[in-house]
């Protein structure tokens, strides 16, 4: 890969690395060290990664990151701060983003990282299998468990609305 070519890939995937990252973290600066720290890998190896592989290596690198920094435990947070949330923001009408990120909190990191893959930035899921390490059948079932818990969590629509 070339400089040009690391720039250019710098331009078309740094945006959707950082939604990735920030709907992953729900912190604005866990996120934006997780891009820098794919894009820092990514430029230690750019003799060996080839241009068109560059969006799957910043995608698994930046997965790879997240799954470190949840194992370090650094942003645990217990199910009854999250349903008071819920229950303060339920006496008015509700803000639908806070609902579904609370919601997506409540996933394990593995469910949310291919529930967002696939929904949010539309990988297919030979791609997640591909940057998660898992196969095929894993992916299938995990963004299944994932959908269901959401499903579970957030209720019928008309009760949230």
């Amino acid at each position: 890969m070339t400089p040009a070519e690391y720039n250019s890939a710098v331009d078309a995937h740094a945006d959707g690395l950082y939604r990735f990252a920030l709907k992953h973290l729900r912190d604005t600066d866990q996120a934006k060290d997780v891009v820098q720290e794919s894009f820092a890998r990514l430029w230690s190896r750019v003799d060996q990664v080839e241009a068109a592989k560059a969006k799957s290596y910043l995608f698994t690198t930046a997965h790879h990151t997240m799954v470190d920094e949840v194992r370090k435990g650094g942003r645990v947070r217990r199910l009854e701060e999250q349903h008071e949330e819920l229950r303060s923001t339920s006496q008015s009408q509700p803000d639908l983003k806070a609902v579904l990120d609370a919601a997506l909190a409540t996933l394990p990191a593995i469910q949310r990282s291919v529930v967002l893959l696939r929904d949010l930035e539309g990988y297919a899921y030979e791609e997640i299998a591909e940057l998660t390490g898992l196969n095929l059948a894993q992916v299938k079932v995990y963004i299944y468990r994932g959908r269901m818990a959401l499903k579970d969590y957030i209720g019928q629509l008309d009760l949230v609305i």
